[in-house]
């Protein structure tokens, strides 16, 4: 059975990380993943303030895939697939965003100035997957709950990253109100974060494209930490 991390940071680029790309990757490979998805802040969520007040659209893109291609370094160096990802934020909805590229975000500068649902549609059809992460999660920084079952193409039914696992049995009840496929991610900004989630596959998934069959079809497995125990009803 073969591991990917789904939801991950770095430091280089989300302002909430303290672990870097480079980082990262060693210590997933450590622990026997077999691949990430590095899923940093994008410009609309808490990337570094740097990249945030960049007004040059090649310069900003740069800055932000820093902490993915230091990843990928040193994945390619240690035998470690690292895919690219971003986190869009939609007013505190957040949006796992996997098949589009650097090169894709040099040529679509006119994304900030879109809704999400603009967004969306353009990214899917370009080929991206889009998965709603951590949907009902509350916290002091999220006003409200947003959910868009029309523009999302499976739900993250765990997330370490959650305060209380009551966040995650709502995503999962929701995931089966609508029939999507379910993902799972750590969320993970921090080498100290000992409980891990992601999904797993029965065959190696070598490229994103890989990745996204792998979550439109369902041929995935949810990892789940130790101990935890749905609750029902």
């Amino acid at each position: 059975m073969y591991k990917y991390e789904t939801h991950l940071h770095t430091c280089e680029t989300s302002a909430c990380a303290t672990a870097s790309g480079k980082a990262q990757a060693q210590r997933y490979k450590e622990l026997g993943y077999d691949g990430i998805i590095v899923t940093d802040h994008f410009f609309n969520g808490n990337c570094l303030p740097e990249i945030h007040s960049c007004t040059d659209w090649k310069r900003k893109v740069d800055m932000f895939c820093t902490g993915f291609e230091r990843a990928k370094a040193e994945g390619d160096r240690i035998g470690l697939k690292v895919f690219f990802g971003f986190e869009y934020c939609y007013e505190g909805a957040d949006v796992l965003v996997y098949g589009l590229d650097k090169q894709w975000l040099y040529d679509h500068p006119e994304i900030m100035e879109m809704s999400f649902f603009d967004f969306a549609e353009l990214a899917h059809n370009d080929g991206a997957v889009l998965v709603h992460a951590h949907p009902f999660r509350q916290a002091g920084y999220l006003r409200e709950i947003r959910l868009m079952p029309d523009y999302v193409d499976a739900v993250e039914v765990y997330n370490c990253g959650n305060f209380e696992d009551i966040y995650n049995d709502r995503a999962y009840w929701y995931a089966l109100q609508y029939g999507f496929n379910m993902t799972g991610g750590t969320d993970n900004h921090h080498l100290t974060v000992t409980k891990l989630s992601g999904i797993t596959s029965e065959k190696p998934l070598d490229t994103i494209d890989d990745v996204k069959t792998a979550i439109l079809s369902g041929d995935i497995g949810v990892i789940y930490p130790e101990g935890y125990k749905r609750k029902e009803g």
